[in-house]
C-alpha cells in the first residue's frame, strides 16, 4: 500500500483504532461528549450558550440518534442530529459535534460526520442541516471540506442563531 500524504495517514489512523457507533443518549459515553461540548462553547461563547435548544429526548429513534467514537474504549468525540419541523419532511439537523481536543485533526470528526450521516438515513432523514457559530472557524472549515454545503438559512420554522454559519447536505 502506498499512503499518499498527511490526510491518508489520518483517515487510515482513525479507521484503525476507532469504533463508531450508535448508543443511546443517556450513555455514560453520550452524555459526556454533551457536557464536553457545552463546556467548550460556554468558554467560546459565555455561560449557558446553547443550552436550551436541545432536549435529550430529542436524540432518541426515530426523532433522532447519538452517535460516538471510541479509541480503545474511551470516548473520543461525539455527534447527534434531530428533527426539525414536521417529521413527515424528514429534515434533521445535526448538533453537538466535539472531539476530545488530543484527537483533533485526526480524522475522528470525519468518522463522526460519516457515522452520524449513515445513522440519519437509516431512521429515514432525506436532508440535514447544521449551523456552527463564528467563533468556530476550523469547524466552518471542516464542513465545507467534507461536502456540506454552504446556506443562508436553516428551513422556515427551524431555530437559528443569527450569527451562525449554516450547512446542507442532500442524503
Amino acid at each position: 500500500m502506498v499512503l499518499n500524504g498527511p490526510a491518508t495517514l489520518r483517515r487510515l489512523y482513525a479507521e484503525a483504532v476507532l469504533a463508531v457507533t450508535v448508543e443511546p443518549v443517556t450513555s455514560p459515553g453520550a452524555l459526556a461528549v454533551i457536557y464536553s461540548a457545552l463546556d467548550e462553547l460556554a468558554r467560546r461563547y459565555g455561560p449557558g450558550a446553547d443550552a436550551d435548544h436541545l432536549d435529550l429526548d430529542e436524540m432518541i429513534p426515530p426523532r433522532g440518534v447519538f452517535v460516538v467514537a471510541r479509541e480503545d474504549s474511551h470516548v473520543a468525540g461525539g455527534v447527534c442530529v434531530r428533527t426539525i419541523l414536521e417529521p413527515d419532511r424528514h429534515t434533521g439537523e445535526v448538533k453537538r459535534l466535539w472531539v476530545r481536543p488530543d484527537l483533533r485533526r485526526r480524522g475522528v470528526g470525519a468518522a463522526l460526520m460519516e457515522g452520524v450521516v449513515v445513522a440519519a438515513r437509516d431512521i429515514g432523514f432525506r436532508d440535514l442541516y447544521l449551523e456552527t457559530g463564528f467563533l468556530q472557524p476550523e469547524a466552518i472549515a471542516f464542513y465545507a471540506a467534507i461536502g456540506w454545503q454552504r446556506v443562508d438559512a436553516l428551513p422556515e420554522g427551524a431555530f437559528s442563531y443569527p450569527t451562525s454559519h449554516r450547512f446542507h447536505l442532500v442524503l
